[in-house]
């Protein structure tokens, strides 16, 4: 991370899970929280790309540990929350990161045809039924520590647009999700969510020239950082003492 970081978290001695943690804001996520001190098993489902960055962080003395595996099959999400808290020996923070356009270009709205039904299948697997599958697994070590909960959601759930209508249907659900996690694991654990902008990270689906998008709809004029949203992520983790059930978008200014 670099030297020239306004806000330090000091987690020293805290455990957090990651999901779909190889790159982005997940990876970036995943480093912030460890370099801050905590101990951090990182969850994708690319094996190779995980078990380098796992090397990388752990070549520089930091505490992480790969524990990979497809959330959107249920016995193997149960089983890499299991796997997690073997390492960690219990959870501060889950950060359900996990998700996929699964197509490489946008599906327009109009396109209904282009939506079957295994695809609304497997996006809602991937976008939303993993994020239930991990809390639900690992509800009691978190009401254990008093943890928190952060989803990484999209700020198409509140404006459309995204890379499909299924995508954008699977984000909204998270946000609801979001809700009524918080409402249930309450008061012991807080849940909330981010709702990402334009994001400067490897991206299954294409949507052009994302820093001229952002020149003319953000008003800082530039695209997000994975760095900018995993600070977020990380302060509704360990700060945010009384904030829950919430949303927040992360957009660089796009609705003011």
């Amino acid at each position: 991370m670099q030297s020239t970081e306004l806000i330090q978290f000091k987690l020293t001695g805290k455990r957090a899970l990651v999901t779909g943690c190889a790159s982005g804001i997940g990876l970036a996520t995943a480093e912030r929280l460890a370099r801050s001190g905590a101990h951090v098993a990182m969850n994708d489902l690319s094996v190779d790309k995980l078990e380098r960055e796992v090397a990388r962080l752990t070549a520089e003395g930091l505490q992480v540990y790969a524990v990979p595996g497809d959330l959107s099959i249920a016995a193997q999400a149960r089983a890499v929350a299991s796997n997690a808290l073997q390492h960690l020996s219990g959870l501060d923070y889950l950060i359900n990161n996990a998700g996929a356009p699964l197509t490489k270009q946008p599906i327009p709205a109009n396109d209904l045809d282009a939506l079957s039904d295994e695809f609304w299948e497997r996006v809602l697997r991937v976008n939303l039924m993993s994020a239930f599958w991990m809390t639900q697994a690992l509800a009691t070590a978190l009401r254990q520590s008093k943890g928190a909960v952060v989803n990484t959601a999209s700020i198409a759930a509140m404006t459309g647009g995204g890379s499909s209508a299924a995508y954008v249907t699977a984000k909204s659900g998270l946000v609801g999700l979001t809700r009524e996690l918080a409402r249930g694991l309450a008061p012991e654990v807080r849940v909330n969510a981010i709702a990402p902008g334009l994001v400067n990270s490897p991206w299954e689906c294409s949507f052009g020239d994302l820093q001229s998008a952002a020149q003319s709809t953000v008003p800082l004029k530039r695209v997000g950082e994975p760095s900018d949203y995993a600070e977020v992520i990380v302060y509704l983790c360990a700060g945010g003492r009384y904030i829950t059930g919430e949303t927040l978008a992360v957009t660089g200014g796009v609705f003011i």
